[in-house]
């Protein structure tokens, strides 16, 4: 069977490629589509660091379709879903005009991400017209989320420090500053 892995970045992927082989997908190519993730070195090192581990198809740092397609950037609680939303749609459109017969994501591997939304939302997109043929391989692929990164590591794979948007870059640097963020969108995308 034919699976397209959405990766967000090479530590994730590492979980979501162990189990998805013992799951019976021999064939398994990563979709890298994430321009959510500045700046664009970010996510050339990201995308880079994906293919290392598996054959990716990477689609061009375009940051500007992320601001077009995400608007509730005040509330990470909609914000995220729609940012979700967008990059499993397309990987989603990939998977089904180019013959897969699954698609999933390394947000599954996450703790960090919401599961049931993640899983409603990749369920949801099956049902349009033109991916009615795919199915959304979902499953909990966070019991290997600490395993997967500990390889990372060990085999000299970048770990990323922070989820991927802007806003999580800021909240990051403002935790480190010990300012928090209480859910504050930045005044300025850099």
């Amino acid at each position: 069977m034919k699976l397209l892995l959405h990766a967000c970045c090479a530590p994730c992927a590492l979980s979501v490629i162990d189990i998805a082989r013992k799951d019976g997908y021999e064939n398994i190519t990563g979709f890298f589509d994430n321009p959510n993730i500045p700046p664009g070195n970010e996510y050339a090192r990201r995308a880079d660091e994906t293919k290392k581990i598996i054959d990716t198809i990477c689609v061009p740092y375009d940051a500007a379709r992320y601001f077009t397609a995400v608007h509730n950037y005040d509330d990470p609680s909609k914000r995220c879903p729609e940012c979700w939303r967008f990059r499993l749609e397309s990987a989603a459109r990939y998977a089904a005009e180019h013959g897969f017969d699954a698609f999933t994501t390394t947000l599954l591997s996450s703790p960090y991400q919401d599961h049931a939304k993640l899983r409603e939302i990749g369920e949801d997109l099956c049902k349009g017209t033109a991916c009615r043929a795919l199915t959304f391989y979902y499953r909990d692929f966070r019991v290997d989320f600490r395993r997967a990164h500990d390889e990372a590591r060990r085999r000299g794979i970048y770990c990323q420090n922070y989820c991927g948007c802007v806003f999580s870059l800021v909240e990051r640097e403002e935790r480190r500053r010990g300012r928090g963020t209480a859910g504050r969108a930045p005044t300025k995308v850099v």
